[in-house]
């Protein structure tokens, strides 16, 4: 086990989002003195160990604060959600999360903070077609339309985590990674806003008859289970000492299709009648990364195939949403 975190200051930011709650319970195992950001949620690991921060991230001041004293910040605090809203509200995901961004950068820069890391994503990427895009393609073209403005928000970032790396006279070593589309447990289940697969799982399990799918269903995506993803960003954090961006995924691509008969396999209820609707706002029709990086870098590979995950994920969800 990892000493590197052992009695480290760490802020999770996003303390009760996905990501953020699955790296405060990995960092309270590896030793770690966390701080966690809330803002409209509770706190959802109850432990007295953690020091939950209420505040908001749009207010330079609540930066300040919770920066202060900090080894590392890991920058999991987002607005985020579903095709729809992204459709709907495209800007709902640009200009706080480009504030958010910039100010708790700035912040843990001026509080002398050894580390920052930045959580992109792989659907900032140009279109790949059915490739293995690589790290070195984020910029070579703009991105899908439809993502327009957030991928460019991710994309900004990431151009201030090179400046703060190495752009400064006195640089804060700050890290890019950018995972593959993210499942297990504590993910958002809420129909409003939830992701593909884990909008694909509640329905699955509450059988859904008809099950109504948006667009064709054939849709591509790589699908990295939490635990793996995390195991990869605390060996980033670890080793990489600068922007140097990597991808983070399973290296391999399903379509819904596939991915609805593996969890109707599963649950034993292939019964269900299925609806697809192309009129439906989709994201990618397909997206595919090169993960050969993170191996060569980290040593890093998923070791949970989608079956296993999804297998791990419906226990939980049946343990904790369904109780």
């Amino acid at each position: 086990m990892s000493t590197v975190f052992k009695q480290k200051n760490v802020l999770v930011a996003g303390g009760t989002g996905f990501i953020g709650i699955n790296l405060i319970n990995r960092m309270l195992s590896l030793g770690a003195n966390v701080r966690a950001t809330i803002h409209n949620k509770a706190p959802v690991i109850l432990d007295g160990s953690i020091d939950y921060v209420t505040c908001d991230l749009l207010s330079m001041e609540d930066c300040k604060n919770v920066v202060a004293g900090m080894d590392y910040v890991f920058m999991c605090a987002a607005n985020t959600s579903g095709a729809a809203v992204i459709a709907a509200t495209p800007l709902v995901h640009v200009t706080p999360n480009i504030i958010m961004n910039a100010q708790i950068m700035e912040a843990a820069y001026f509080a002398k903070v050894k580390k920052f890391v930045f959580l992109s994503s792989n659907a900032a990427y140009p279109p790949s077609d059915d490739r293995l895009v690589k790290e070195d393609e984020m910029f070579d073209a703009d991105p899908y339309d439809i993502y327009f403005g957030v991928a460019w928000m991710k994309r900004y970032t990431e151009i201030l985590c090179r400046m703060y790396s190495q752009k400064l006279k006195n640089p804060m070593p700050s890290l890019v990674v950018r995972p593959s589309n993210i499942y297990g447990p504590y993910d958002d289940f809420d129909p409003a806003t939830s992701h593909v697969m884990a909008a694909t799982i509640r329905k699955v399990i509450e059988r859904q008859n008809p099950l109504k799918v948006w667009g064709t269903g054939d849709d591509i995506r790589d699908l990295v289970y939490i635990d793996d993803f995390i195991d990869a960003l605390v060996l980033a954090a670890e080793k990489i000492d600068t922007y140097d961006p990597l991808n983070i995924g399973l290296g391999k691509g399903y379509s819904i299709k596939q991915l609805l008969e593996i969890l109707m396999e599963i649950e034993e209820c292939s019964d269900l009648k299925i609806e697809f609707d192309p009129s439906k706002p989709s994201m990618i029709p397909i997206r595919l990364i090169d993960v050969s990086k993170a191996e060569q870098q980290l040593g890093f590979r998923a070791q949970t195939d989608v079956r296993e995950g999804m297998i791990k994920t419906i226990e939980w969800y049946k343990s904790n949403v369904l109780k």
